[in-house]
């Protein structure tokens, strides 16, 4: 079954490159949008990275990216016209499905975890999952294939740019640790944290994986650096368990997560969906809720780790 887990994943790419490139013909037709040519570009490369990445020179794809990036910089990325709903269809439709609206969402999670579990892994889990959420979400609502299309440009579109950052954040960090990134913070954090001292060295490990994964947008980019340029050398070094050091990092850097506008499809995504006036309101929102979890994680890798 392994065999087949990369023309699984590459069947995931090409149909998110061909919703990408459905959004970009929506753009170029819509004249409303004052950006739609530089738009309607955007979201067609972007579709074509997804759907043919696999068979472009890395040059290629290179290029691509940076056209993308001067099309983002230019302000030439702009919400268009989406289709709408009346607010009397949205209140007649709550109350018609009720709680049930939240069990496509739900299913979606236990799909994805049982598949994880499987020789399928978890990447290949979630498509699937998405997929079977997206049908019963279908059935439950009664809506029309049409309807589902058009929601998921209206999700596109108000995501916008920012929908693409946890890739290339995630690509970042890979850079970042080839550069050897983790051996200059090593270098640097030495000359800070008393050698042999376990407490200064788990302090170092957790708010390093928070502060790195703000800057980075992403935990699991921030992982590879911070842990081979701190949690070797000052934890697990020093005698941590690199199990329970490894694992309590990681969720530490989730802290970081809750704290950043760089982690999109968290912080900016419900902003954008929600329509919401404070740019940053989700942040402030969980920001006590970091901190106090930033300093259990100190606490519980200082305990459990040694």
């Amino acid at each position: 079954m392994a065999a087949y887990i990369p023309a699984i994943l590459e069947f995931f790419y090409i149909l998110i490159g061909l919703l990408s490139m459905m959004t970009a013909v929506r753009c170029f037709k819509d004249e409303t949008n004052s950006a739609r040519i530089g738009t309607g570009l955007f979201w067609l490369i972007l579709g074509v990275i997804f759907a043919a990445g696999k068979l472009m020179p890395y040059v290629v794809s290179g290029v691509l990216l940076a056209i993308i990036g001067v099309l983002t910089l230019f302000k030439q990325v702009k919400v268009g016209k989406l289709a709408e709903i009346s607010e009397e269809e949205g209140q007649k439709s709550a109350e018609r499905i009720g709680s049930w609206i939240f069990f496509p969402s739900v299913l979606l999670a236990i799909v994805a975890v049982v598949i994880s579990y499987t020789p399928l892994g978890g990447q290949v889990g979630i498509g699937v999952a998405s997929i079977v959420a997206l049908l019963v979400a279908m059935v439950i609502t009664k809506a029309p294939p049409k309807t589902a299309l058009e929601d998921t440009d209206r999700m596109l579109q108000s995501v916008g740019t920012t929908g693409i950052l946890p890739q290339l954040l995630a690509a970042l960090g890979v850079v970042f640790n080839a550069a050897g990134v983790g051996d200059v913070i090593s270098h640097a954090i030495s000359g800070v944290v008393p050698e042999g001292n376990r407490l200064a060295g788990v302090i170092a490990y957790c708010l390093g994986m928070m502060i790195f994964t703000m800057v980075m947008g992403n935990a699991f980019a921030a992982f590879t650096v911070i842990t081979a340029g701190i949690g070797v050398p000052f934890v697990m070094m020093q005698g941590g368990d690199p199990v329970v050091a490894g694992t309590l990092a990681m969720t530490a850097g989730f802290c970081g997560t809750l704290l950043t506008p760089m982690a999109a499809n968290f912080n900016a995504l419900p902003v954008a969906l929600l329509e919401m006036d404070d740019t940053n309101g989700v942040i402030k929102a969980q920001a006590p809720m970091a901190i106090a979890m930033i300093i259990i994680h100190i606490i519980l890798m200082y305990v459990l780790a040694f």
